[in-house]
Parts: C-alpha cells; sequence; structure tokens
C-alpha cells in the first residue's frame, strides 16, 4: 500500500483499529493478563522480548487481515521488530493493515484535573525513522480526569502542537484526549473537550487533517460534529477500561465511530493455547469488535 491507499483505508475503509502499543509501564499487566507472571523475565529486555513475541503470534495469526483490521498501532520496540522474518510494519501492510506508531512518553502528574503528555525532546528524529520504516500515522495519549476548563484546553493545544509536528513529516496524527470513564464529572468533560476540539479544529490551516482517539461518550451522539468535521479524517474509540462487551455496547450507540482497542481486543488471549485455540479467541474477538464499529449491532461472544 501507498500512502494514498492507507489515507483511503483509514478513511472509508469498513473495519477497526487495534491498539498493540502497550509501553513499558503498562507491559507486565498486559503480560499477566496473557498469562505470563512476572517472575517470567529476569530484565526489561526479556519482558519486551516476551510482549513482541505475543504482538507477533497476533500480527501473524489469519484471523488478523485487512479485512476487518484496518490499521494497527504499534509501541516503538514493535515497529522496530521483526514478524515472520519482516519489519512489523512491512508485515502489516502485506496484510492490508495500515501501522501506526504510538509516540508519547507518558504522563505528567495531574494538574488543572488533567495529565499532559511528558517532553519528546527527541520526537523529530523519531517520526523520520518511522516514515521511512512505512509508518503511516502516530498516536499520542493525554487524560482528563475532571471537567476543569482551564486543564482540557490546555491538553488540547499540547495535542495540536504535536499534530503539527507530527504532520510536518508527512504522517497522520491520531489526537487521544482521553476521558476518564471512572469520573464523577464524565458527561461535563466530555462537552468541554467537544468544545475545545472543535475550536482547535476550526483553526487549522492549509489542507490537513487529523484523526481523533476519543473515550466514548457518556452522552451517545455527543461527538457527531467531530465526526462530521471536514478536518477529521476518522474518529476511533478507545475501550477505556470497559469489558469488550461493554465497550462494544457503547460504541454501537455511536454512528460514524470506530474502536481502536486494546484491552478489550486482547483479553481473552493466553500464551498457553495452542495456535487453534489462539486464532479462535482472537478472532471472536475481532469479529465482535468489527461489527459493533460498522453495522452498529452486537454479536454473541
Amino acid at each position: 500500500m501507498n500512502n494514498a491507499d492507507m489515507t483511503a483505508k483509514i478513511a472509508d475503509g469498513h473495519g477497526f483499529i487495534a491498539a498493540l502499543d502497550q509501553s513499558g509501564g503498562s507491559t507486565p499487566k498486559a503480560l499477566k493478563g496473557y498469562g505470563i507472571d512476572d517472575g517470567a523475565w529476569g530484565s526489561d529486555e526479556e519482558m519486551f522480548g516476551l510482549i513482541h513475541d505475543m504482538r507477533a503470534r497476533i500480527i501473524l495469526s489469519p484471523a488478523f487481515s485487512g479485512d476487518k483490521v484496518i490499521g494497527a498501532i504499534l509501541f516503538e520496540r514493535t515497529m522496530d521488530g521483526q514478524a515472520g522474518g519482516k519489519p512489523v510494519p512491512q508485515a502489516l501492510a502485506d496484510k492490508g493493515v495500515v501501522p501506526f506508531l504510538k509516540i508519547d512518553k507518558g504522563l505528567e502528574d495531574e494538574a488543572d484535573g488533567v495529565q499532559l503528555m511528558k517532553p519528546m525532546p527527541d520526537l523529530d528524529a523519531l517520526l523520520a525513522r518511522a516514515a521511512k520504516l512505512g509508518i503511516f500515522g502516530t498516536k499520542e495519549r493525554s487524560v482528563v480526569n475532571l471537567a476543569n476548563r482551564q486543564g482540557i484546553a490546555a491538553v488540547v493545544e499540547q495535542q495540536f502542537d504535536i499534530a503539527d509536528q507530527v504532520l510536518s513529516h508527512g504522517l497522520m496524527p491520531i489526537i487521544e484526549p482521553e476521558v476518564n470513564i471512572k469520573s464523577a464529572e464524565r458527561a461535563e468533560a466530555d462537552q468541554i473537550l467537544l468544545d475545545e476540539t472543535l475550536k482547535a479544529l476550526d483553526a487549522m490551516t492549509g489542507d490537513d487533517k487529523v484523526m481523533l482517539k476519543l473515550s466514548l461518550p457518556a452522552k451517545p451522539g455527543l461527538f457527531q460534529p467531530l465526526v462530521d468535521h471536514p478536518r477529521v479524517l476518522r474518529v476511533v474509540a478507545l475501550s477505556g477500561g470497559f469489558s469488550r462487551t461493554e465497550a462494544c455496547a457503547e460504541l454501537a450507540k455511536n454512528p460514524g465511530i470506530i474502536a481502536s482497542f486494546s484491552r478489550a481486543l486482547l483479553s481473552d488471549l493466553r500464551h498457553q493455547m495452542t495456535d487453534a485455540e489462539f486464532d479462535a479467541a482472537l478472532g471472536q474477538a475481532i469479529d465482535e469488535i468489527h461489527c459493533a464499529s460498522t453495522e452498529k449491532t452486537l454479536i454473541a461472544a
């Protein structure tokens, strides 16, 4: 796929985006969910090797194809690794899956009810390397915990500043200002985030577009103005702590938004499974998420 093919697939593809981007802090939890306990590795390198093996197994599974999975978000080490003897971005593209890269370096401590992204001093070098490896776009995450307009405005401003940097390298940014679904002020935070994001989109110049990765809103359909905005290539949703059944049910209520799930996609996979068991469990998860993303209906687990 060339860049135009990838753009068309993400804009109009009948599928969803898989999030395979657990980083250092969340890797032990991801491995435990996969059936590998903490004592199974003796160093960070061994830990990252185990999580890479899990991701490669997913990517190489016949259940994981561009028919239903239109994109995949990678951790930096995954981007630099191989699957089936090929660089991971190439292995994905060969299956019709558009590769993205997680670029943020984690979160700052909470202030004004939000967590901004930590500084990324080496971002230009990373973006240049990602482009050479065939990466189509990036993803960067902030977190909103409270309905604090000043804090949410700061999140949106930082996200769009980073998006401009990403766009300057010819890559497509996925802006991810996650609203904590456990927040007592979730509905109010959703509305403020919508307002501030629309302001930022309306202020964009030139012909550039961005993508948005958002928590599923407390009020179904709230983000429709973002789905319809001419500056937005696609709106995708994170599962945010919902189970797959819950996340799919919420997703089905929101027209035009497709999934970009991580835990909700991987929750039934185990290291100890045979390949047939693994492929069947992954295929079931993909079918459920695909149906909620595209048909806006649910299928039995």
